[in-house]
Parts: C-alpha cells; sequence; structure tokens
C-alpha cells in the first residue's frame, strides 16, 4: 500500500494505519449502540417487539391482501403472544445485545467508509476510477437488505416459528431471548445476503467466477432459494413468492455485474 503523500509506508505503518481505522469504527458503533440504549423503549417497543403484533405494517399488508385473494393464511400474527423472560439477567442481557446489533447496523456505512478509506490507496489508478461509490452502494445494498429482513423475512418466521407445533400437548412459551436471536439473525443475515453483487463484482475482478459459472449453477441457486423461502413462509405459494422473488433478482443482477466485468477485462486486454 503506498501513502499519496509521503509515498511507500512499512508495514508498521500499515498496522498504525489499520488500527486507528478500527478505533473509529468501534467508536462509531458504540456511540450509537449508546443512543440505542438510551432509547430502550422505543427501540423495543416500536421496532423489536412490533413484527409480532397484528398492528405491525406487514401484517396489515398481508391480512389486506389475504382478504382481496381469498387466502385467510396471509393474515399471519393476528394473535400475539407473550415473551417471557425466564432468568434474572434476561432482560438486561437483551437490552445490551439488542443495543450493540443496533449499533452495527446503523453504522455500518460508516465501518465500511472507514475499511475503503484503509485499502483504496493500495488499487490501482483504474481500479479505483471502477470502484467509485463502492460504499454508497454497499451501504445501500445492505440497507435494503435489513430492511428486507425485518419488514418480510422477520414477520413471517415471527409467525411460522412461534405457531409452530409438533403436538397440541406442547405449548409454546418463547422467551425474550429466544426471539431477539431469531429477529436479529434474520434481520443481519439478510443484510449479508443483499451484498451478493458486491460479493459477485470482487470476485469476478479476481477472476475467480464469471457469468458462465453464474449461469451454469442459476437453477442450484433457483432451488436454493425457493427452499430457503418454503422454510422461513407460512405454507402459501403467495408468502414464497414474496420472499424468492427479490432473491432470484439480485442472483440475475450478480450475472449482470459479472458479464460486464468480462466485458470491460477484455477491452482492456485488447487496447
Amino acid at each position: 500500500m503506498t501513502d499519496k503523500k509521503n509515498g511507500e509506508m512499512s508495514f508498521l505503518d500499515h498496522l498504525e494505519e489499520l488500527r486507528w481505522h478500527i478505533i473509529r469504527s468501534f467508536i462509531a458503533v458504540i456511540i450509537v449502540s449508546i443512543v440505542a440504549f438510551i432509547f430502550n423503549e422505543i427501540v423495543f417497543d416500536s421496532i423489536i417487539i412490533a413484527p409480532k403484533t397484528p398492528e405491525f405494517w406487514t401484517n396489515r399488508m398481508l391480512c389486506k391482501l389475504g382478504e382481496l385473494v381469498h387466502v385467510k393464511k396471509l393474515c399471519i400474527n393476528s394473535k400475539s403472544f407473550e415473551l417471557k423472560s425466564i432468568y434474572m439477567a434476561s432482560q438486561f442481557m437483551a437490552h445490551i445485545k439488542i443495543s450493540l446489533i443496533a449499533g452495527v447496523i446503523v453504522a455500518f456505512p460508516y465501518v465500511f467508509f472507514e475499511f475503503w478509506r484503509f485499502i483504496n490507496p493500495a488499487l490501482y489508478q483504474n481500479e479505483q476510477k471502477h470502484a467509485r461509490g463502492a460504499v454508497f452502494y454497499t451501504s445501500l445494498l445492505f440497507t435494503l437488505g435489513v430492511l428486507f429482513g425485518y419488514f418480510l423475512i422477520v414477520p413471517l418466521s415471527v409467525h411460522f416459528l412461534g405457531s409452530y407445533r409438533v403436538s397440541e400437548q406442547v405449548a409454546n412459551e418463547i422467551t425474550l431471548m429466544s426471539y431477539i436471536s431469531t429477529v436479529a439473525s434474520v434481520t443481519l443475515a439478510s443484510g449479508i445476503v443483499f451484498e451478493l453483487p458486491v460479493v459477485v463484482y470482487f470476485l469476478s475482478k479476481l477472476g475467480i467466477i464469471n457469468a458462465k459459472f453464474l449461469r451454469t449453477y442459476r437453477k442450484h441457486a433457483l432451488i436454493v432459494i425457493l427452499a430457503l423461502s418454503a422454510i422461513i413462509t407460512p405454507p402459501d405459494i403467495f408468502s414464497q413468492i414474496l420472499v424468492s422473488v427479490p432473491l432470484i433478482l439480485l442472483y440475475e443482477i450478480s450475472i449482470r455485474i459479472s458479464q460486464k466485468i468480462e466485458k470491460r477485462q477484455e477491452k482492456e486486454m485488447a487496447g
């Protein structure tokens, strides 16, 4: 890596530079986490617990859609279940856990910005030119993924897992920590999955994958997406389509991105 002002940097200089990027990122996460910790009523009542209630936006919209198409199963989370806190420290630990997760999600654009500032000087000039907007698009995709997971996958998952029973003799008593783990893991996983086009972009630049590879395994990817949609949604085709379509679109976008990179590299080699 090269320092644009001072020329070549030593290995220790790299470590020192990386250390400050990590420190600034950590501070950003902590600041947001503290704010989330202070406004716990908004974070818990209006955001975390909301998807399991009938008043949640997604639940209301799906219920209206179910009435229009005469599919009652689309009316999910119509009966809100009670969350239980079994251990004495559970609510306090849940408070800390959610605050930290909120810090990571909200501060993600800045954290990636710091990461990009560290690796950007190591890129060649033409690579920097093609990678412009990396922070914006990465942050945008992550945000869209988080929103997609929170507003669509979370309420469907909560409905399915919260109402599923192996026997009528076994009652569901859902703990606060297990509920939070489900909401947090689904939301974060969705944000990461939506980074697929970015991952494909860099893998294509490195020559690890190409458009032909992605087309070859398109059917396999489609099966995985449909299977995932069937697992986390109620047993009806409408819910499965709502979840699978955006993921399929992401895969198709990734193919187009890989194809464009191949054409660009071919032009550079020809020139």
